[in-house]
């Protein structure tokens, strides 16, 4: 029977991957249904946070009566939005649910085990990392952030004569990581510069773009960019100190939203910054930047996880650093066991 819990609750978080990075602030959850040991429906928390897993999996024209549910985290039991998962699970006669994580939130924290009582039980899962996002949202109140960065086989990260440092595949890589987010951090002078479209360029992903922030204080963002064509398919937010009411209303009309703020000079500003991108449903940021801003993030521990792709190849005089590359230098980092035709992927978690 343990070996059937490991796979189906296994099971439970490959369909709670599908969408992480998409449910806003609430978090993604996998759910599988059992029943005389078969799967007889699955589900998972849908894009932007509702219907939960629970619901999606159980909404089917199906006899749950005296099946088992497998699901990553432990289910709602209060009123929000919609009415509690418990309660659809009495309701299709479940006979036993199996969680693998109690639910921070503390309008459900523990609380499902007083709906259920012995109906549930909680269980072991080695995907403690899944829900490290979501855990830290919960506590801090501002978006997980994941940062990348592409470097050359001799640690520069401006290619003065070519657009890329990395190769084809090392990109397409880069681009399915963005798909586990739903925004990404960037700054004027970095888009200027790539004239970057930020999306998924994959088969199969290329219909999401995570949402976009773009630091631009001096509202220096040129008119002209190969992303203006998909503003209208993504929110796309300018935050800027400039109080120059002509220039707000020309990026206005061509689509982009405002975030005015005073400043943005210090860690304390920084975190008020995040806590406002929070509180729009914003939980997981990918920062794709210049090596300037991102030594800044590393030196105030913003980042939760570095993606650093290095190329095959040294640029030598072809190449050139805006700040100091120490940092990412002197960093133990963990290499990703990928094959990227000669480049390789390093991960380090903070």
């Amino acid at each position: 029977m343990k070996q059937n819990h490991n796979f189906y609750s296994n099971l439970a978080f490959h369909i709670a991957e599908n969408n992480l990075g998409k449910t806003k602030n609430n978090p993604s959850v996998g759910c599988v249904i059992v029943k005389k040991n078969s799967v007889i429906s699955c589900g998972s928390t849908s894009i932007n946070g509702r219907p939960h897993a629970e619901y999606n999996a159980l909404n089917k024209n199906l006899n749950f009566r005296g099946a088992e549910m497998y699901v990553t985290l432990e289910p709602c039991a209060h009123y929000g939005l919609t009415p509690p998962c418990t309660n659809f699970i009495k309701k299709k006669g479940i006979k036993k649910v199996y969680y693998c994580f109690n639910d921070p939130d503390v309008r459900t924290y523990k609380k499902a085990k007083k709906v259920l009582k012995n109906k549930i039980q909680k269980i072991d899962n080695k995907n403690k990392d899944f829900y490290k996002s979501y855990f830290l949202n919960k506590k801090d109140k501002f978006p997980f952030i994941d940062a990348k960065i592409a470097i050359s086989k001799d640690f520069l990260t401006i290619n003065k004569k070519n657009k890329w440092i990395t190769n084809y595949r090392s990109r397409s890589v880069a681009h399915f990581l963005r798909n586990n987010h739903d925004c990404i951090l960037s700054t004027s002078k970095s888009i200027n510069l790539d004239d970057s479209l930020l999306n998924c360029r994959i088969n199969g992903l290329n219909n999401y773009k995570p949402d976009l922030f773009i630091i631009d204080l001096k509202l220096r963002l040129k008119k002209k960019l190969s992303l203006i064509n998909l503003i209208k398919k993504r929110n796309t937010y300018l935050i800027t100190c400039k109080k120059n009411v002509k220039k707000i209303k020309v990026f206005k009309n061509m689509g982009y939203k405002i975030i005015l703020i005073n400043q943005l000079e210090n860690k304390k500003d920084y975190m008020n910054l995040l806590k406002k991108i929070y509180k729009l449903g914003y939980s997981r940021m990918l920062v794709e930047t210049g090596l300037t801003f991102l030594n800044f993030l590393l030196k105030n521990k913003f980042i939760n996880n570095l993606y650093i792709f290095k190329s095959s190849t040294k640029l030598g005089n072809r190449g050139k650093n805006n700040s100091n590359i120490q940092i990412l230098k002197n960093i133990s980092k963990k290499q990703i066991k990928i094959n990227l035709n000669g480049d390789k992927l390093y991960k380090k978690e903070f």
